[in-house]
């Protein structure tokens, strides 16, 4: 940012006079000229814009004092314009401006201060975004806010946090008012009050800033002390979403997948998808990936679905993870790599994610990629089956009947049988319905029986069909 407090002055004494009066003024020294000078070879103001006279000229003003000419010499440093890019440099003109009192300069310090991570430049960071803070600056307020809430070079103290963006918020700070709904919100630093948080995310959505339009839309999309509503939901998701907000993109992008509040348009979350994943969102790089995969809103492509579940994968997304497993597995959009496979779908079971827990499983089972280990297959089943995973509570099933990485328990197989079958597994209830009619692990039972085989035949399973017809004669 070019220009602090100091330069308005400067450019409002030299108003009446000419560029050569300004010129002759600041080749004898003046260092008020000079920086009226380099002011208007930034903005292209009676003369050609040029970067490296502008830093001349700021130096000269700099050398002797002048805090305006070394915060502003500081930001051509910063972002490498008329100058190489130094940080070390910025650092320098930034603090001698702000021991001047120049609040930009106090608050731009503190910024580059943090990019060193956590230590003795933090603390200094916070010292000086006080200073700013304290003498009004609300974005210095804003940043104070952040440090305390997040525990950033002094302990965390979400009181605190409250109290520096209320003194933000109160000047019209969108971003502040952002983060003092959020705190109204969750009760944090202050009393729950979820009618104040959406009077401060409105104030902030009405000055369009898209983080306070996103979160209304997820507080109508998930009915947070509102009805739900997805209709809302949208309208607000795009307001930010056409501003470039890449988790507005991602959820607007998901209410046209699901057709929720929305005509259904894949085509559409696609799209937004990849908005939302060209900028590194997680999430909507491992859907852009999945409509690869499946052909849906896009053309069918593998390749295309590996890179970007490869992104997200990077990037933690469990479902990702498990996604490019299966593509090494199955040599679908990469070179074939069970050794691949099973490196990510152990990344995504542990995560806990039951997919990936029930492919490690079939890995340890089968041996593909990993030595092969029956007891290894049975404990990941057994993750996954206890979250629910159908699959894994058939295959634990299989494992207990069998004997294979457990103890041989019949009782157990049955249990593990009914529970895949009550989700609708059919080969989960062939087994339960020949565990019916051979009293095995339960009382025989053939009204039982066929009652599970018939559920199994009613999904095309022919070895329920088969013994079906041959228990309805016996049972006649």
């Amino acid at each position: 940012m070019f220009f602090g407090s100091l330069a308005p002055m400067v450019c409002r004494a030299q108003k009446q006079a000419t560029f050569v009066e300004v010129q002759k003024a600041a080749e004898a020294g003046d260092a008020k000229a000079q920086v009226a000078l380099a002011a208007k070879y930034v903005s292209g103001e009676e003369v050609n814009q040029d970067y490296q006279q502008a830093a001349s000229w700021f130096r000269l003003a700099a050398e002797q004092g002048n805090a305006e000419a070394q915060f502003n010499l500081g930001v051509l440093y910063a972002k490498g314009e008329g100058l190489p890019q130094s940080d070390r440099q910025t650092a320098r003109w930034y603090r001698k401006a702000a021991e001047q009192g120049v609040l930009e300069a106090e608050y731009d310090l503190g910024i580059l201060l943090l990019k060193s991570g956590p230590g003795p430049d933090q603390a200094e960071a916070v010292s000086w975004f006080r200073k700013a803070a304290d003498a009004g600056l609300a974005k210095a307020c804003v940043q104070l806010g952040i440090m305390y809430a997040a525990g950033l070079g002094l302990p965390r103290d979400t009181k605190q946090a409250f109290i520096w963006y209320s003194k933000a918020a109160d000047q019209g700070s969108a971003s502040a008012e952002t983060y003092l709904a959020m705190l109204y919100a969750l009760g944090d630093g202050t009393t729950q009050d979820l009618e104040q948080a959406s009077f401060w995310l409105h104030k902030a959505a009405d000055q369009n800033y898209p983080d306070a339009q996103y979160n209304i839309g997820v507080i109508y999309e998930k009915g947070i002390g509102v009805a739900r509503n997805p209709v809302e939901a949208a309208k607000w998701f795009r307001l930010a979403a056409d501003q470039g907000f890449s988790a507005a993109q991602y959820n607007l992008g998901r209410l046209y997948l699901q057709g929720d509040g929305l005509v259904q348009d894949v085509a559409q979350a696609a799209s937004l998808f990849a908005k939302s994943a060209e900028q590194g969102n997680a999430y909507a790089e491992f859907h852009l990936g999945l409509l690869y995969e499946l052909g849906q809103g896009v053309g069918k492509d593998t390749r295309q679905a590996a890179g970007w579940y490869q992104k997200s994968a990077d990037q933690g997304v469990a479902h990702a993870q498990n996604g490019l497993g299966l593509l090494y597995a199955e040599g679908d959009g990469v070179p074939q790599d069970f050794a691949q496979a099973v490196a990510w779908f152990r990344k995504a079971a542990d995560q806990g994610f039951a997919d990936g827990q029930f492919n490690l499983g079939v890995s340890y089972m089968s041996g593909n990629g990993v030595a092969k280990d029956l007891v290894e297959a049975a404990r990941w089943y057994r993750k996954a089956a206890d979250q629910g995973y159908a699959d894994a509570e058939y295959n634990l099933g299989e494992a207990y009947m069998s004997g294979e990485g457990v103890l041989k328990d019949q009782k157990q197989a049955t249990l593990w049988f009914r529970k895949a079958a009550e989700q609708g597994h059919d080969k989960a209830e062939e087994e339960l319905g020949e565990a019916y009619a051979e009293g095995s692990g339960v009382t025989r039972d053939l009204q039982e029986a066929a009652s599970w085989y018939r559920k199994a035949a009613a999904q095309g399973n022919k070895e329920a069909e088969h013994n079906l017809s041959l228990l309805q004669p016996a049972n006649q």
